[in-house]
């Protein structure tokens, strides 16, 4: 039973610490929909997705008002598209409008699965669908894509590591007018999980059943909060018992909601994701949660250490609170979505080495990094290189979100607007990588991949 102290509590992290329900994510199977023929293809994709998700955003409403619970975003995801048009023939950007268009008309802010796994190679679809990302996202406006070029069982694929660099600059040109919009909605993986709420990200993995309900869940305020309470003198053990405490709260609500929407929507539930995602509003912050635990400023020495103990706690504490955790589970870092994170990039505390130093101890990677428009796309296949391959060493997930902004040199910002905030321009190593990159081929999976 809940106590009068428990519901007040709760009510204050909704008014005063902006604890919300991130995003419900309803998973779309579209492998009934495959065949030869284009036009048919997106005639079936259009119907499937407009009648399963029709009542999406406004069961979730009900949800929020009856529970008076935020529920920020309402998302799909779909089947790897290189999977599902791998037999088709035409211009797959066909595809990517017939997304936007359904994505539209149920009223999602997005839909993710304009999606390639090319880990160990590549099919004819797969070669196809990346080839046509940046004009499929430079002609939609609710589209996200990604590609998964490595994993810890097949090492990564280097022809893929180089293609992604080029496709990433390409789509920050084609998008030049409208901000660069278009790699701020791509996403390059290694080891994608298939029940990832989040955006950019996420698809519905070939696992998965035919339609899911995924829940992912935010709260970087409150968890600040709790430990401030704590004081300054509390010894790291007890802050980590707080945000254990404070992450299965968090979870509690999460778990409810997903549950709520999967029974009122007739879909399965998956998972709750437990990641804290911040956004740029004062007080949500991922930083802050570690300026608050006594790092000066986010980026100095010691952030690595104090990101890996919230990383750890938010897991123990929030495992216990769903009958089904998943997805990414743990604390996003995006440079351009984080108050906290966009003054210590601003300052100079933080830069892209230190952050791919945090990204092994936490839930991604290198997230909604902003850098010059003048970055060779060698340089961005080696950083996407840099980190497939600490994904793959360390059996987790990392990704690369970056963003060359055209016209646009260390020191300037580079406005977004909305959840995808601003992001100042960050200096890069460009020192010669290409002949690395350029070798292509495969580097080979670690040892420890050899488990059965």
């Amino acid at each position: 039973m809940l106590n009068r102290w428990e519901i007040l509590e709760t009510l204050h992290m909704f008014s005063d610490e902006n604890l919300d329900i991130r995003t419900v994510t309803m998973g779309i199977s579209l492998r009934d929909c495959s065949g030869d023929d284009i036009n048919k293809l997106c005639g079936k994709i259009y119907d499937k997705i407009t009648k399963k998700a029709g009542k999406l955003v406004s069961e979730c409403e009900k949800i929020s008002a009856e529970y008076g619970i935020p529920i920020i975003n309402k998302r799909i995801s779909v089947t790897p598209i290189a999977l599902v048009a791998d037999g088709c023939e035409g211009d797959f950007t066909k595809i990517a409008r017939t997304l936007d268009r359904a994505a539209k008309n149920t009223g999602v802010n997005f839909i993710g699965g304009y999606s390639a796994l090319v880990h160990k190679g590549f099919t004819p679809g797969d070669k196809k669908l990346i080839s046509s990302i940046p004009q499929a996202l430079a002609e939609t406006e609710r589209l996200c894509s990604s590609v998964n070029v490595g994993s810890t069982k097949a090492g990564i694929n280097m022809d893929a590591v180089r293609i992604m660099g080029n496709i990433i600059c390409d789509a920050s040109v084609r998008t030049k007018d409208k901000g660069c919009i278009g790699p701020a909605k791509l996403v390059v993986f290694c080891n994608a999980v298939e029940d990832n709420p989040f955006m950019a990200g996420a698809f519905h993995g070939i696992g998965e059943g035919e339609c899911v309900i995924n829940v992912g869940v935010s709260g970087p305020g409150v968890v600040q909060n709790a430990i401030k309470k704590l004081g300054k003198d509390a010894p790291l053990n007890e802050v980590a018992e707080v945000i254990k405490k404070t992450a299965f709260k968090i979870t509690r609500m999460g778990q409810l909601v997903a549950g709520e929407a999967s029974k009122r929507l007739g879909a399965e539930f998956g998972i709750v994701d437990l990641s804290l995602a911040p956004t740029p509003a004062v007080g949500d912050s991922v930083a802050y949660i570690l300026e608050e635990m006594g790092i000066g400023t986010c980026g100095t020495h010691g952030t690595t250490a104090a990101l890996a103990m919230l990383n750890d706690a938010v897991k123990k504490g929030g495992i216990m609170a769903s009958s089904s955790v998943g997805g990414l589970s743990g604390a996003f870092i995006p440079v351009s979505e984080d108050a906290g994170m966009i003054a210590a990039a601003k300052c100079g505390a933080l830069s892209v080495e230190k952050l791919e130093a945090m990204t092994s101890v936490c839930s991604v990677g290198l997230d909604m990094i902003v850098v010059p428009g003048d970055t060779s796309p060698e340089v961005i296949s080696a950083i996407i290189a840099d980190e497939a391959a600490i994904g793959m060493v360390n059996c987790k997930t990392t990704a690369v979100r970056i963003i060359p902004a055209i016209g646009k040199k260390v020191g300037e910002v580079l406005e977004f607007g909305g959840l995808l905030g601003s992001g100042p321009i960050m200096p890069l190593n460009t020192f010669a990588s290409g002949d690395f990159v350029n070798r292509g081929g495969r580097i080979p999976a670690p040892l420890h991949s050899l488990k059965n």
